[in-house]
This record gives C-alpha cells, structure tokens and sequence, in this order.
C-alpha cells in the first residue's frame, strides 16, 4: 500500500515562496506519474501540476502556471511543488496524488489517480 505524506504547508503571506514535500513510501511497482491538486472550501478539486516519471514532461493549470514548478526526486521517492507569488486565492488545501501512466487526456481529471496524500493545508493572507 503506497502512502503520500505531504509537508510544507500552513500561514504565509502573499508574495511568498514556500515549497511543498511529498513523500512516498511503501510503492513495490514502478515510479509513477505525480501530480499535486488542491481544493478551496466549497469548491471542487483543482489540478495544478503534473510531472511524468523521467520528469521532462509537466502540466501546469493555467492559475498557477508561470508561478508554480513540480520538480521531482526518483532517488528520494519524493516530489515537490515550489510555489512562488503566492495570492490569497492560491488559499486550499494540497493533496499530492500518483498514476501508474501519463495520459494527457486524462492528467487533470483526479479520478484517474490511484493514491493519494491526506492534504496540507496552505492559507495565504493579503
């Protein structure tokens, strides 16, 4: 049973840079396809990165794209999300999520992601 643990979150100010940190542990198969989606209260689950398993293909959403990087460790079973610039509306909880395939079709829909993390939450004052 793969388990995602993510780290980094909590209050910071708008303009910060914080990172985010997802661990993953317990994986027997082949290193997956990892994503990161957040979701704001009362709103559905957003997409906001992806990075295939070599790491030379990403996806951004287009809220965070030009702001947010999704690099990745193989070595550390480890994936991070740099969020730089943050906004108020950048406020929502984190979930880092993995897939066995990078379809990209598919890559923002989170039904089609097989594990995922238990959230951090990240809240971003004006």
């Amino acid at each position: 049973q793969v388990q995602l643990v993510e780290s980094g979150g909590g209050l910071v100010q708008a303009g910060d840079s914080p990172r985010l940190s997802c661990a993953a542990s317990g994986r027997t198969l082949s290193t997956p396809v990892m994503c990161w989606f957040r979701q704001a209260p009362g709103e559905e689950r957003e997409f906001v990165a992806a990075i295939s398993v070599s790491g030379y293909i990403t996806n951004y959403g287009d809220t965070v794209k030009g702001r947010f990087t999704i690099p990745r460790d193989n070595a550390k079973n480890t994936v991070h999300l740099q969020m730089n610039n943050l906004k108020p509306e950048d406020t929502a909880v984190y979930y880092c999520a993995e897939r066995p395939e990078y379809i990209f079709a598919t890559i923002m829909n989170p039904a089609f992601y097989t594990s995922w993390g238990q959230g951090t939450q990240v809240t971003v004052s004006s």
